[in-house]
């Protein structure tokens, strides 16, 4: 007879990631990838639907109330002059961000870390980011705190709030429930707009010719001056970071193929720069419905959008003009602020994400920018509209003229790696070349700004700005030859293998974009893009995870001939679906 020993069945428990993330920070039906590379396999939507989302955002009424204040201010012929080559300045440094941002599935942090900036030196424009979301979404929200006023009398301190809490549902869900939103308001929002200057078209036909001679408020009379044409313009490049809260969306768009080209390329378009073209008209139109309703409503209800829009309307609505004036409003400060709040929270993540080493998740940040909105709306901030905007433009343009020309003059030259490197494991802290051209050139007009160097200097601040920018990011890269851009070189995903998804190439050109590693770290599997090989954990360590590790010291890109070469596994390939 034969002893036999039983085996022991219990299963062995299997050990916990090295990293787990909150249930929020965890769901990406609401986290949206806020901190990393949107994957392919998330981004679902057609490039019609990113772009109409994208451009849904544009519906804020801060451009009529900005227009109007410009042409109030520096008379029509100056405001004209200053609203359109502020709109081509835009369009111009828009293009190659938004081509960077839908090619690479990155946001603007993101692609500012490697244009220029490096990996802690985008700390700063992240910061410079979400004050953009949270001056505007106050701006915004004050606007529509009017309407609600005018409408039933609510106290414009509690209409404060609940232009604050009204969008928190709608941006807690993410990118899906934004898409909604955007595609339900449009019909209202474009028969709101168009309206007003159908009713005046037939009512006041002459209206627009007196406006040509207008003067303005203040006795800068119908001349042109090259003054208020240099404050003009630096009060509408205020509007140059939009082009952020236009890549949070771009990111989503779905690879560029042969099939789709043309219409990827004329959605990336409209959706990024081409947004300028709808605000420059606004801020046209917004300045003249003031213009027209001045004499009945005074200056200070002028530059409020509700008033001229019930002046308009009046004509043909009657006791309804009140109502649908109010409807009309509400609508598009809804559509802007859920994309203010969506935007700030990103920016927000990303800035904590580097400087705490934690992530409690997307949602969360939405709270604090909210609250940083709601406490600038009880502090009054319209009335105090022109040179809140006109400073903060000095220091916007820098950073976007700076990221604009890494990737249009420094990658064609070769001073600059020929794709976008975000992750911390392959850049440096700091860049010199972009970071350093925006701090210096943002310093020098902010200077001028307050008149140090004179008015004409003061006036053409943000072109002083833009100037230095666009110039000292290629100088310096040119100077530094480069070097700062990469600690060392990326063998997941590097140039060789990104290629095809840049230039004039497709993103299907790109070998296995879409295949996986699982990152060590919290075991979960990511695209190669959002993956870096880690010789701290052997292997291979996504972006989040990377980013948030407070024990590894870098030593990957301080030392990585000391820290070796690190053996990485197969990328999975995902199966081609039946048929393909």
């Amino acid at each position: 007879m034969t002893d036999t020993v039983a085996r022991d069945t219990t299963p062995v428990p299997t050990p916990p990631p090295r990293r787990s993330y909150a249930r929020l920070a965890a769901d990406e039906s609401r986290e949206d990838y806020s901190l990393r590379y949107a994957p392919h396999a998330f981004r679902r939507w057609s490039p019609s639907t990113v772009a109409g989302t994208a451009l849904g955002g544009i519906a804020y009424l801060a451009d009529f109330a900005i227009g109007a204040s410009i042409v109030f201010t520096y008379g029509f012929t100056s405001g004209l002059a200053s609203i359109l080559t502020a709109a081509v300045i835009i369009f111009l440094t828009g293009i190659p961000i938004a081509r960077a941002c839908a090619t690479y599935g990155l946001d603007m942090d993101l692609i500012t870390r490697g244009a220029g900036f490096g990996y802690f030196g985008s700390t700063l424009t992240s910061l410079i980011y979400a004050s953009f979301t949270f001056i505007f979404f106050a701006l915004e929200g004050s606007i529509m705190a009017q309407a609600m006023h005018q409408a039933v009398g609510l106290p414009v301190e509690i209409g404060y709030l609940v232009t604050t809490l009204i969008v928190i549902p709608i941006v807690f869900r993410g990118m899906g429930a934004l898409a909604k939103v955007q595609a339900w308001t449009q019909p209202v929002w474009i028969v709101g707009m168009v309206l007003p200057f159908v009713v005046l078209a037939f009512e006041a036909p002459d209206a627009w010719g007196v406006f040509g001679s207008f003067g303005g408020t203040e006795g800068a009379g119908s001349g042109f001056s090259w003054i208020g044409f240099g404050l003009g313009t630096g009060v509408a490049l205020s509007l140059i970071a939009q082009i952020g809260e236009q890549a949070d969306y771009l990111r989503f768009m779905p690879a560029k193929t042969e099939a789709n080209k043309r219409r990827w390329n004329l959605a990336v378009l409209a959706a990024g720069p081409g947004w300028v073209v709808i605000g420059a008209a606004k801020q046209l139109g917004g300045a003249f419905l003031a213009f027209v309703a001045l004499e009945a409503v005074g200056k200070t209800h002028a530059l409020e959008p509700i008033a001229p829009q019930i002046e308009a309307l009046r004509p043909w609505l009657g006791s309804l003009a009140l109502p649908a004036a109010a409807l009309f409003v509400i609508v598009s400060q809804i559509k802007i602020n859920v994309t203010n709040a969506y935007s700030g929270s990103l920016s927000w993540s990303n800035f904590f994400s580097r400087v705490t080493h934690r992530h409690p998740g997307r949602v969360w940040y939405i709270f604090l920018n909210l609250v940083i909105a709601l406490t600038l709306m009880e502090m009054n901030m319209f009335a105090a509209l022109g040179k809140l905007l006109g400073f903060y433009s000095n220091v916007g343009i820098a950073w976007i003229a700076a990221v604009a020309a890494d990737l249009v003059i420094n990658k064609r030259a070769g001073w600059s790696p020929p794709y976008i490197e975000f992750k911390r494991a392959y850049l440096y802290a700091v860049n010199p070349a972009g970071f350093g051209a925006m701090t210096i050139a943002s310093t020098v007009s902010i200077l001028a700004f307050f008149g140090l160097f004179g008015a004409y200097a003061e006036a053409f601040s943000t072109f002083i700005a833009a100037g230095l920018a666009l110039v000292l990011c290629p100088l310096i890269a040119w100077a530094t030859k480069g070097r700062y851009y990469l600690a060392r070189p990326n063998p997941v995903w590097g140039p060789e293998r990104a290629a095809g998804g840049t230039g004039g190439g497709t993103d299907a050109d790109a070998p296995d974009v879409t295949a996986t590693h699982v990152c060590a770290v919290c075991e979960t599997a990511y695209e190669l893009p959002d993956i870096a090989d880690c010789p701290v954990w052997s292997g291979p360590i996504c972006s989040l995870c990377c980013s948030l590790d407070a024990e590894c010291g870098d030593v990957c890109r301080k030392d990585p001939e000391a820290a070796g070469p690190v053996l990485m596994p197969v990328p999975t390939v995902p199966k081609a679906p039946p048929g393909a």
